[in-house]
């Protein structure tokens, strides 16, 4: 399937399984204690461009420490693995894939790169600011829910790149990290290649202003997830009555995001004819992001089914990047 949008042709990524509406989410989820939300739903036009803000904050290292190291490894990447195609799961702006094709550019490469996200405004951004910028680069972007499975996921028939940067790994727990890359691992071949990047574990403080900026980009980011509920089931969630809470959660390894009820409360959603009632205190679990150590990333790549070739680290074991091929 394709949709047109501002001129721009968007291939869809059709799912192999059911994904779940929002509204199911939400009665699976925010209707049952404890209460959560799959962490997706911030990835709207508005909280998209938020998370880009986040990502430029000087608290939040993550972005800095992997951009850095890509474009320090992006040359050696590129010269040996020779993609015919970059695949980038949740591709966002794209910022940090950048390298890679700067890369491409003085090694005289030309893949294709197939973006794949979410939110079709990001995808279509993202298209006109790269063809701008590297006039080589054929750009087929693809709105779609990897969460779905990647039963459908487009690749190239020679040797295909996916990219899966940003810590998002993270975001999974053990057990969906594991199901998730060994289904990834199902629609590789031999020649294929994984880019992987991760979150290493740190000093708590340091976690902890990551996720709580002090200009509170963040805390915005995590409110908006309630907007979208506002818009999109017609709920009343008064942003006001709510409050961003991030921790770390050392026993776990894990950073909880949380949206705290400040009052006792009831909202509606409108569109399911529903209400939910919360007491000061009560609280949503937005998003985990786990935090991992060498051996853990390598074991959880082996696990799934790949052979770990390379393995860069930042100044100080802050992030790591991993290239893996399918065994």
């Amino acid at each position: 399937m394709t949709t047109v949008t501002n001129n721009i042709r968007l291939a869809e990524m059709v799912p192999t399984r059911a994904i779940l509406s929002l509204s199911e989410d939400v009665a699976n989820g925010l209707m049952q204690a404890p209460r959560s939300l799959p962490a997706k739903y911030f990835y709207d036009e508005k909280g998209s461009w938020l998370f880009d803000q986040i990502c430029d904050s000087p608290e939040y290292y993550p972005t800095r420490a992997e951009n850095m190291l890509l474009a320090k490894v992006a040359g050696d990447i590129i010269n040996e693995q020779q993609p015919h195609c970059i695949v980038e799961l949740g591709s966002g702006t794209a910022r940090k894939t950048r390298h890679l094709f700067d890369a491409c550019s003085k090694a005289g490469f030309s893949p294709t790169y197939i973006p794949i996200d979410v939110c079709d405004e990001i995808l279509i951004a993202c298209k006109n600011a790269l063809e701008k910028e590297y006039e080589w680069l054929e750009v087929k972007p693809i709105v779609g829910d990897y969460t779905g499975g990647l039963g459908n996921l487009p690749r190239h028939s020679q040797c295909n790149l996916v990219v899966f940067l940003g810590g998002t790994i993270g975001n999974f727990s053990e057990h969906e990290a594991r199901k998730f890359l060994a289904e990834l691992r199902a629609t590789m071949t031999e020649k294929d290649t994984l880019l992987i990047g991760a979150d290493r574990i740190k000093p708590p403080e340091v976690l902890h202003a990551a996720y709580n900026d002090d200009a509170g980009v963040t805390a915005a980011f995590n409110l908006n997830v309630l907007e979208v509920l506002n818009r999109e089931l017609e709920a009343t969630f008064d942003l006001n009555g709510f409050e961003h809470y991030a921790y770390f959660n050392p026993i776990q390894s894990r950073i909880e995001m949380h949206l705290v009820s400040m009052r006792n409360q009831s909202i509606s959603l409108g569109s399911l004819q529903k209400e939910i009632a919360f007491i000061e205190g009560d609280h949503i679990l937005t998003e985990i992001s786990r935090k991992f150590t060498r051996m853990e990333l390598e074991n959880l790549l082996v696990e799934a089914g790949f052979e770990v070739t390379k393995h860069y680290e930042s100044e100080g074991d802050k992030f790591s990047l991993l290239l893996g091929r399918p065994v």
